[in-house]
């Protein structure tokens, strides 16, 4: 691996740890009231692809809200790990967190057993990591053979709804601002695709990945849907009264698509990736 490689990694998680020790909880607030049409969250679908696992290992587990609902399978076994310190300490504040280790360390670097696990879940986590060849393969040597992959990896916005109007927003918005203001690449794209997650599990060992898309509704009061669209990254590095602009704008712009009761269109698309460890 290249220095460059090696420094472009280590500039994602330096922001992805300070976006998240002034957000910990932000993914879970953006997308934990969100539902799919069957009314699932994210979450809980992701919960479901390992249903019967009960050696689970949570990537990227954040404020713990998918472990919440993992443990409620008794028995299981859960660990999760993060990079944010700030968001273990909301997770260790959960119920379930008595009985789930969390652990603060890098998806590179496991501190787990080679074959401890018969299932990983990661909620739109795998897609923000560097070094994701490393990843794979840190998560094929932790799972036994039959252990199931499950990913949630975030599609974007449903076209004609408030995300896309936010969208749009921000792109006008980060074009106005100096390159310093811009948040660095994260991640490798090619998480955000099947064809490029079948290339990256298929040399570890993997099956072809099951990948299905999801919309996800975050309708609600323009408020609300200000609320889910803005835990973006994007922000982070935005000055306060660009954010405050930014908001002005966009709560504007979408009361002209709300209903007459008030709610306002907004969909996010969640592609679900399943992959069977079959070495």
């Amino acid at each position: 691996m290249t220095t460059t490689a090696r420094t472009t990694t280590a500039e994602q998680e330096a922001f992805l740890r300070a976006y998240h020790a002034a957000h910990p909880a932000v993914t879970a607030d953006a997308l934990g009231a969100g539902r799919a049409p069957d009314g699932r969250s994210s979450y809980q679908i992701l919960c479901d692809r390992v249903a019967g696992r009960n050696r689970v290992l949570d990537l990227g587990c954040g404020d713990g809200l998918l472990v919440e609902l993992l443990a409620r399978t008794a028995g299981r076994r859960i660990v999760g790990v993060d990079l944010s310190p700030q968001a273990l300490a909301l997770a260790r504040r959960r119920p379930a967190a008595a009985a789930t280790a969390l652990i603060e360390a890098r998806a590179q670097t496991l501190p787990c057993a080679t074959d401890g696990f018969d299932a990983c879940v990661s909620h739109l986590a795998l897609m923000l990591m560097g070094e994701v060849e490393q990843v794979v393969a840190e998560v094929a040597r932790v799972l036994a053979p039959g252990g199931v992959l499950a990913c949630a990896i975030g599609g974007g916005a449903v076209g004609g709804e408030a995300y896309e109007l936010f969208v749009e927003l921000l792109r006008q918005t980060v074009r106005t601002v100096p390159a310093a203001r811009h948040i660095p690449k994260l991640g490798d794209r090619r998480t955000r695709s099947r064809e490029g997650l079948d290339g990256l599990l298929g040399p570890a060992g993997f099956a072809p990945v099951a990948w299905e898309t999801v919309p996800i509704d975050l309708s609600g009061s323009v408020e609300e849907v200000w609320a889910a669209v803005s835990g973006v990254y994007d922000l982070g590095p935005l000055a306060p009264g660009t954010v405050g602009a930014l908001r002005t704008a966009f709560c504007h712009a979408a009361r002209e698509l709300a209903t007459p009761q008030g709610r306002v269109p907004c969909g996010f698309d969640v592609h679900v990736a399943t992959a069977r460890l079959v070495r």
